[in-house]
């Protein structure tokens, strides 16, 4: 008996999901004049926010030092009253997450920086690494060649990374960020 009152229901509920889906718009036309213009710029040069960062994408990007050392990665962005970007929170430190040291570096002290990390060269004839630490170009046979970096388009919408004049022990030294509650 129960398996006939759920079938009901389901079968039910197909159809009464159907008939809804099966519902044209209702299209009435109406003749009120267009708003009137209130600005003289066009909507696409208000609308396009050229020169603007997503937080979004700022938010887990890498903070480097003058020496290319990895420092850590920014975990948050601190807004003023204002609106205005006072400081990004960076986790120092720990693996993948556990352990780490949050300190807050005020923003204008990180250099935003478009152009990846510069990758390291060997100075003893080895192939060049690129940011994954794996050979650019390797060959079996014949003599070692290099391949060109390809080039590297600059995203408007975030940088590639930061650089704060600090070294990792110094960052840890600082005092702890911790979030009120």
């Amino acid at each position: 008996m129960l398996s006939k009152s759920m079938i009901t229901v389901l079968a039910g509920s197909t159809m009464l999901a159907t008939a809804a889906f099966a519902q044209s718009p209702s299209t009435t036309t109406t003749t009120t004049a267009p708003p009137a213009a209130t600005s003289t710029a066009p909507a696409s040069d208000t609308m396009s926010h050229q020169g603007q960062w997503r937080a979004s994408k700022v938010v887990g990007l890498k903070i480097y030092n003058d020496g290319n050392e990895s420092l850590g990665s920014v975990n948050d962005l601190l807004f003023d009253k204002d609106g205005k970007i006072a400081a990004a929170v960076i986790g120092v430190g720990g693996f993948l997450g556990l352990g780490e040291h949050y300190v807050a570096v005020p923003f204008e002290k990180i250099k935003w920086v478009d152009t990846p990390v510069p990758a390291a060269t060997a100075s003893n004839g080895a192939a060049s690494t690129g940011m994954t630490g794996r050979p650019t170009s390797t060959t079996t046979t014949g003599a070692a060649t290099t391949a060109p970096a390809p080039a590297v388009k600059a995203n408007p919408w975030y940088p590639d990374h930061g650089v704060f004049n600090a070294t990792k022990d110094e960052l840890k030294a600082m005092p702890e960020f911790k979030y009120s509650t």
